[in-house]
C-alpha cells in the first residue's frame, strides 16, 4: 500500500482516499516500531533487521510526504488520525491475519482535549481587574435573539455545495465583498491609509462585523484589523497570532491605536496588564489561558494567520473556536476577523474552521445571516444558478481579497517592513547578559577616564567626546582580541533569530510565492536551510564559497523551477550581481551594518523586469542591540539613497555604524544611571 501512495504522489493525484491510506500506513508503522523496540523475545540481530525494514518504509513515507503539503500535514505532531484511516489500519491488520487490539483513546484525541485544570493559569492582574469591576459581568440578555422563519432549505445538505461553489468559480468571478468608499484616508496622527485599507475600515464603521481578510502579504492587514476594531469600538480586543509576529502586533497597535493600552501574553502571563484594551496571545500558549480569556468580556477577536486553524480537530483550533463561541454568546454583534494571505492550503475544506470561527456555519449547516441570505436567493442545490448565488452569499458575509497587482497604485514600489521578535529561552537570556556586560565594561572605562581627568577638563553632563573615545577603543579591541564583543553578539543574535526567520520565510513562500532569504553568517544560513528541509520547502543556496557554475545552477533553479520556493543567499556574497525578479518578498534574517548593503540586497528583486511591488521583511530582535542598529540604519537611509542617486553627500560606512551603535549603548546607560544596575535591560 505504501507503494500505491508513493506512485499517486509522483503522478500528482493525491486524493482524500490516498491521504487516508498514507495516514493508515503511518499509524501502523509507528505502532509496529514501538512494538519491536519493546519486544523482549528474539535476538538483537533479528530486532535490528526488523527495525531496518521499518526505517525503509518510513523513508518512503517521508520522501513521499515532501511532494504534497496534505501528506506532510499528516506527519505533524498535532495531526489527528481520521476515523477512516484508523478503520483502514484495522482492516489491514485483519487482512494480514492479525486481530487488532481493542480501541483505546488515541494520542491525537488527548492532544485535542482541553488543557487540564492544573495547566490553566489566571494572571494576577486579571484577577485584579475582575475585583475592580465586580458589577461589569457580561450581559447575556443583550445577545440578539433571531426571529424564527420558515426554512425552505431545511432538508438540504448545504455545506458541501457551499464549499463546491468556490471550486466552480471562474477566473473572472469576484472574490471580495462590496466595500464602501471611505470619506477619509487619514489614520491616527495624520498617518495616511492606502485606499484599499480605508475601504475595509469604512465597512466596519458602517456596521459590518465579520471579515475573512485574505489580502496578499504586504498589504497592511494588521493596520486594517486594528482600525476596524477602533471603528467598531470592539474593545477589549483579543488578538491570537503565531509567536513570530506577537511583538510586531504590539508595535503596530502602538502605531495605529496609540491611545489603546496593549498587553502581550508571555508564558504564564505574569506580566499581563489585566486592564489593557488589546490582549495579544500566541497559539502556543493559548491552552494555558483559554479559561480566563473566555471570561474576560471581549467584544472583538482577531485571528492572524488563520490558516493555522484549518485542522478542526487540533488543540489550537478547538481553543480558538471555544473562545469565538463564548464571545458570540456574550456580546451583541462582536467584531470577528480572520486574517490570512493563504486561506486555502490543501483543499477547499480548509475554509470550514475559518467560517465556523466567524459564526457563518457550525459542524453541519449554515447559520444566521448566511442561512437567511441563502433562503432569500430562492434557489436550491438542484438549481443551475445555485452555486454562483451561494458563493456570492458567502463572500458578502465578509470575504475581502485584494492582490498586490490590483492595488499597485496604492503602495510604494519598494517598502521595508520590520518584524520584531522576542528572543526567549537560554539563548535570549545569554545574549541580554552579554549586552549588559558590554555596557558595564564601557561605563567602567568612561568612569575611570573621568576619575583621572583634572578639574580643568570637566564637562557638565555626559561628555560626548569621551563617550566616542570609549566606544572607539571598544571597537578597536573587539577587532583584535577574542571574547564577547559587538561582533560576536550580532552573530549570536543572528543564530537565535534563524529559526523564526526561516519559519516566516516558509510561510511567505506558501502564501505569496518565491522568497529571497538573506543572512550574513554561514551558520545562520545552515540553520535556515535545515528548517526548510524539515518543512519540505525546496530551496536554492547561493553562497560565497561556490564556484561560478554551481552558483549559476542554483540561481537558475530558483528562477526557473516553480517548485524551488526560496533562495537562501549570503548578504555579502549574493547582495550584488544577481537578478531575482521572480520574487517580490525578501526576508532579511540578519541586519547589515549599512543601509547601502541592505539596499543592494533588496535590489536583487527590486530592479528592471520586476512586475510587482517588492517588500523586504527585516527580522529584528527586540530589546537588543539589533533594534538599535535597525534604527541607525534607518537614520542613515536618506543619505544612502542620495549617494546611490549620485549625491556628493558623505554616507556612513560600516565602521561608522558600528561605532554609532556602541555610542548609543553607552549614552543610554549613562542617561539611566551612573552605575549600571544588575538587572539593566538595554531597551529602545
Amino acid at each position: 500500500m505504501v507503494r500505491e501512495v508513493e506512485a499517486a504522489a509522483q503522478r500528482g493525484r493525491v486524493t482524500p482516499a490516498v491521504r487516508t491510506k498514507f495516514q493508515a500506513v503511518a499509524l501502523l508503522l509507528r505502532e509496529e516500531r514501538a512494538r519491536v523496540r519493546a519486544e523482549a523475545a528474539g535476538s538483537e540481530s533479528h530486532r535490528a533487521e526488523q527495525l531496518k525494514r521499518l526505517e525503509g518504509v518510513a523513508t518512503i513515507l517521508a520522501t513521499t510526504a515532501v511532494r504534497d503539503a496534505g501528506l506532510l500535514a499528516c506527519l505533524a505532531e498535532d495531526a489527528v488520525v481520521s476515523d477512516a484511516a484508523r478503520s483502514l489500519a484495522r482492516d489491514m491488520l485483519r487482512g494480514l491475519g492479525v486481530e487488532p487490539a481493542p480501541e483505546e483513546v488515541q494520542p491525537s484525541e488527548i492532544a485535542a482535549a482541553p488543557a487540564s485544570p492544573e495547566r490553566r493559569v489566571v494572571p494576577q492582574s486579571v484577577l485584579s481587574r475582575q475585583l475592580a469591576n465586580p458589577f461589569l459581568a457580561p450581559d447575556f440578555s443583550a445577545v440578539a435573539q433571531r426571529t424564527p422563519r420558515p426554512r425552505r432549505l431545511a432538508g438540504w445538505e448545504l455545506l458541501g455545495p457551499l464549499l463546491s461553489s468556490f471550486e466552480r468559480a471562474g477566473s473572472g468571478d469576484p472574490a471580495c465583498m462590496p466595500l464602501p468608499e471611505p470619506s477619509s484616508r487619514l489614520g491616527p496622527k495624520g498617518l495616511e491609509l492606502m485606499p484599499h485599507q480605508a475601504q475595509l475600515i469604512a465597512a466596519a464603521a458602517a456596521g459590518h462585523r465579520t471579515f475573512l481578510l485574505a489580502d496578499e502579504p504586504g498589504l497592511g492587514k494588521t493596520a486594517q484589523a486594528l482600525l476596524a476594531a477602533e471603528a467598531a469600538n470592539a474593545y477589549p480586543l483579543l488578538v491570537v497570532v503565531p509567536n513570530v509576529v506577537k511583538t510586531n502586533w504590539a508595535r503596530e497597535a502602538g502605531l495605529w491605536t496609540p491611545h489603546r493600552a496593549v498587553t502581550v501574553v508571555q508564558g504564564n502571563g505574569d506580566t499581563v496588564d489585566g486592564f489593557a484594551d488589546i490582549v495579544v496571545v500566541n497559539y502556543e500558549v493559548l491552552d494555558r489561558h483559554v479559561g480566563w480569556l473566555g471570561d474576560f468580556g471581549f467584544r472583538g477577536m482577531v485571528v492572524d494567520e488563520a490558516h493555522f486553524i484549518k485542522n478542526r480537530s487540533s488543540q489550537r483550533s478547538q481553543h480558538v473556536l471555544e473562545l469565538s463561541d463564548r464571545l458570540r454568546s456574550r456580546a451583541t454583534r462582536p467584531l470577528l476577523m480572520a486574517l490570512t494571505g493563504t486561506p486555502l492550503i490543501n483543499d477547499i475544506d480548509d475554509f470550514r474552521t475559518i467560517w465556523q470561527f466567524l459564526g457563518w456555519i457550525d459542524d453541519a449547516k449554515p447559520l444566521g445571516d448566511l442561512m437567511d441570505a441563502l433562503e432569500d436567493a430562492g434557489l436550491t442545490p438542484a438549481d443551475p444558478g445555485f452555486y454562483a448565488a451561494a458563493r456570492r452569499c458567502v463572500i458578502d458575509r465578509g470575504i475581502v481579497r485584494r492582490r498586490k497587482v490590483d492595488v499597485a497604485a496604492d503602495i510604494p514600489a519598494r517598502r521595508i517592513a520590520d518584524l520584531p521578535i522576542e528572543l526567549d529561552g537560554a539563548a535570549g537570556r545569554s545574549i541580554r547578559a552579554a549586552e549588559r556586560d558590554l555596557v558595564r565594561r564601557m561605563v567602567a572605562q568612561y568612569e575611570t577616564a573621568l576619575a583621572n581627568r583634572s578639574s580643568a577638563g570637566a564637562v557638565e553632563g555626559i561628555d560626548r567626546d569621551l563617550v566616542r573615545r570609549v566606544a572607539r577603543s571598544e571597537l578597536k579591541d573587539a577587532a583584535t582580541t577574542a571574547g564577547e564583543n559587538v561582533f560576536t553578539m550580532m552573530r549570536r543574535i543572528g543564530q537565535a533569530k534563524a529559526g523564526l526567520a526561516a519559519d516566516y520565510a516558509a510561510q511567505l513562500a506558501r502564501s505569496a510565492g518565491k522568497v529571497v532569504f538573506f543572512a550574513k553568517h554561514v551558520d545562520v544560513m545552515d540553520a535556515a536551510e535545515e528548517a526548510f528541509a524539515r518543512q519540505g520547502v525546496r530551496f536554492s543556496s547561493i553562497r560565497g564559497d561556490q564556484t561560478p557554475s554551481v552558483r549559476q545552477k542554483n540561481i537558475d533553479a530558483f528562477v526557473n523551477d516553480s517548485d524551488v520556493a526560496i533562495a537562501v543567499c549570503s548578504l555579502t556574497a549574493a547582495g550584488v550581481g544577481l537578478n531575482l525578479q521572480v520574487a517580490s518578498n525578501i526576508v532579511l534574517a540578519e541586519l547589515s551594518w549599512t543601509d547601502a548593503e541592505q539596499t543592494q540586497a533588496i535590489d536583487r528583486s527590486h530592479r528592471i523586469g520586476q512586475t510587482e511591488p517588492v517588500t523586504a521583511w527585516r527580522i529584528i530582535a527586540a530589546q537588543t542591540i539589533d533594534a538599535r542598529i535597525a534604527e541607525l540604519i534607518d537614520s542613515k537611509a536618506g543619505l544612502a539613497a542620495r549617494a546611490l542617486d549620485g549625491s556628493d553627500e558623505e554616507v556612513a560606512s560600516s565602521a561608522d555604524m558600528q561605532l554609532e551603535a556602541l555610542v548609543a549603548l553607552l549614552t543610554d546607560a549613562l542617561r539611566s544611571s551612573p552605575q549600571v544596575p544588575a538587572d539593566l535591560a538595554v531597551g529602545y
